[in-house]
Order: C-alpha cells, then structure tokens, then sequence
C-alpha cells in the first residue's frame, strides 16, 4: 500500500479524474461535524467522492487529516495585489492577465483553496479562466464569477463597464452579464475604498432601485452579491434580497466603522442573508481599537443568529490569491470563532451561500472530490491548513504520491 509522501506540493498530476483512487488510514472531518467522523478511508471516482468508511483500502494517509476544501467566497482573479493604483491594473494588457491568473489558480489550489467566489473584473478574462478550468486545459479551482459588477455612474469599480444611473440601465447591465454567462450579479449597494471619487458610507441606490435590480437578476436566474459598507446600503441590500453582504463595514457617516444597527442585524439573520465580511491577514496589524469594534459587532451578529461565509477579497493591495489559510486565525480571532465553527465558514456554509450545498465544502459520499489533506489536528488550531500535503480538487491530485 503506497503512503503518501511529505513535503512541498509538486506538480499537479491528473491521476483521478477519470479513474479511481482511494486513500486510508486518515483521520476524516466532514465539514459539518463537530467532531471527526468514525471513517479513516475516501474512495474517489471520476472526479466524486464515491464512498466514505472504514478500512476500504488505498493510499496509506498515515498521520494525516483530510477535510473539505477551502472555499474563498470573495477574490478578483484579474487583480493583481502587488499593485495599488486602479491605473496600473486597467493598463495592463489581457494577455499578461491572463497569464498571471492562470498562475494564481494554480497557486490557490496548491494552497487548498478548491472553490471560489470571483466578485468582479471588466473584460470578462475570469470567465474565461474559469471556462479553462473547467475544461480541463488548466489547473485551478472551481470558480463563479459575476463579471462586470452593477455600479453607478462614477460609483466603485465604475471603470469596470457596470455604470448604470437608474434600475433600467442596471438591469440592461445585469442582461449584459447574463449573456455573458455568469453565474451571479454583484451589485455595488454602497461606495467603497479603491475608487477615487467614491464613499464607502454612501449608498449608490435608493431601495426601490436596489429591489428593482435584485428582483431582476432573480429573474434571470442569478442571485446579488451586494458590496456593503456603509449601513443605509447594508439595509437596502438586505430587504432586497441579496443572498450575501459582501464586507458588511458597518460604516457611519463619519466614515468610520461604527456600531451596528441592532434592528437591522436581527433582520439579516431572519432572512437568512449570509455575511461575507473579507477578513484578510492583513487585519492583523490593525490596532485594539479597530480589533474591539470588529470584534463587537462580530459578537453582535453571532448572538442574533447571523452566518458567515470566509472570504478575503484577494487581489486588492497585498491580499494574494492563495492566502485564505493565512487569514483564518485572523477571522477566528477577530469574530470569536472555534476552529470548527471557522473551518464551517470556509467550507459548508461558503457551499451552501454560493448554491453549492450539494457538491462542495463537505466530505460524503456523491459531492465532488475536493479534499484537503494536512497534517496535525485542524480542529484545535487552525495553522495547520497553511501547508497542505495532498489537495483534490474535482478529483484531481495535487502533490506527489510515493
């Protein structure tokens, strides 16, 4: 029986996407539990997961614990985080993108991250990227993307193409999208931090708009990702009916991040709205101050049953693509998570915010065959996921195998 080997991932090998591959002698979180399963074998069948038990044979896992994974809900695959101007990035020629995403995917997966949340680019390039992906041409994860985002005119990421200055004109640009073939919308509720000219505080809608927009994509098929800082655009995302609150800043109109809007937090948990809040690994330089505000308003939104979906919003300054094992102690701290209720947010609960409940973020039998294998115990600390030994993603093998 082969065991696998340690160290660094090497290349990817495409040993289990049309045939079949087991693995044994592993500890096995589902993605749900609270505590391991009473299983220590997977066995992997063009691209799923065929069988989860006891003793079924395959590579000796020794040591190792598998889980599902990583869902990242919020990156920019067409960013690149080592610049910093909106200029640097819209000057950059489509080919030289598309190599540096081709290269970033490669990276995510490698990293464990098997699935993720593209939340806005210009020329459709992520699209592109993900239709690759999902031939076969190239290695990465599972992506959805929503295109060019619906922005108001001179709004956040207005450079995009997605400026619209009324709910008809949003709705020609949601069309737009659709054609394209997205998967999602993303609408820009409020104004945000990397456009000149735009505030974060401000909402770019009224709520007959943002409803009006909503109800429109719904109709099309596509669920709103609404990028959400100030507290008036949290409020009009939510009665419309976004399926998640990307940031949810909870920005006053000093501009700073404030106190929540306790009736407004008891209503996104009623409507089961899911929270997308970008905690990156960055945060961690951040003061007390700004940790005990974050921290309070987590609290806040647990208390009153609200869900969270892990996310860092790769691509912007600094934020690189694969980083999401980075950022989850950050995330853990700052909202008061255990290392279960985190690794929930990176994998069952992402799958199911993102309507991929019955194929990703859990390990059991008929979902797709994405699995992450570390050693050490993740369900006590969580830095662990920082250097996978074996990751599947769809059933492919990523890292040597001896």
């Amino acid at each position: 029986m082969a065991r696998l080997a340690a160290g660094p991932l090497s290349a990817p090998r495409l040993l289990t996407r049309r045939g079949l591959a087991a693995y044994t002698n592993a500890r096995i979180w589902d993605g749900v539990a609270e505590r391991y399963l009473d299983a220590n074998s997977i066995v992997v069948e063009e691209g799923k997961i065929a069988q989860v038990g006891r003793d079924l044979g395959g590579e000796d896992c020794a040591g190792l614990t598998v889980l599902p994974g990583l869902i990242d809900a919020h990156v920019h695959m067409v960013l690149d985080p080592a610049m910093r101007t909106v200029a640097e990035h819209l000057a950059e020629e489509p080919d030289a993108v598309r190599r540096k995403m081709a290269a970033r995917a490669l990276a995510m997966v490698r990293g464990g991250i098997t699935t993720a949340r593209d939340l806005g680019g210009g020329q459709w390039l992520e699209l592109e990227l993900r239709d690759r992906i999902d031939a076969g041409e190239i290695p990465g994860p599972r992506l959805l993307c929503a295109g060019q985002p619906v922005t108001s005119v001179g709004g956040h990421c207005h450079f995009w193409g997605g400026e619209a200055a009324d709910a008809a004109q949003a709705e020609a640009v949601v069309e737009r999208q659709r054609a394209r073939g997205v998967d999602l919308v993303k609408l820009m509720a409020t104004g945000g931090m990397q456009t000149p000219g735009s505030q974060p505080k401000d909402a770019q809608f009224d709520q007959a708009a943002t409803s009006a927009i909503v109800a429109f994509a719904k109709t099309r098929g596509l669920e709103v990702a609404a990028h959400c800082h100030g507290t008036p655009g949290i409020r009009h995302a939510v009665r419309a009916g976004a399926r998640t609150i990307e940031h949810c800043s909870w920005i006053g109109q000093d501009g700073r991040r404030g106190p929540y809007d306790a009736q407004l937090v008891a209503e996104i948990a009623r409507r089961e709205v899911w929270i997308s809040p970008t905690v990156n690994a960055g945060w961690a330089r951040f003061g007390k101050a700004f940790a005990n505000n974050v921290t309070g308003n987590f609290r806040a939104m647990k208390t009153a049953g609200c869900r969270f979906v892990a996310s860092t919003d790769a691509g912007i300054p600094n934020v690189r693509h694969h980083d999401l094992a980075l950022a989850l102690p950050v995330f853990a701290r700052l909202a008061e998570l255990s290392p279960v209720e985190t690794l929930r947010c990176a994998t069952s609960e992402a799958a199911a915010a993102l309507g991929l409940g019955e194929v990703a973020g859990v390990v059991r039998a008929g979902a797709s065959a994405d699995l992450l294998f570390v050693r050490g115990d993740p369900l006590a600390n969580l830095d662990v996921l920082r250097q996978p030994v074996l990751v599947l993603a769809r059933g492919r093998e990523y890292g040597a195998a001896g």
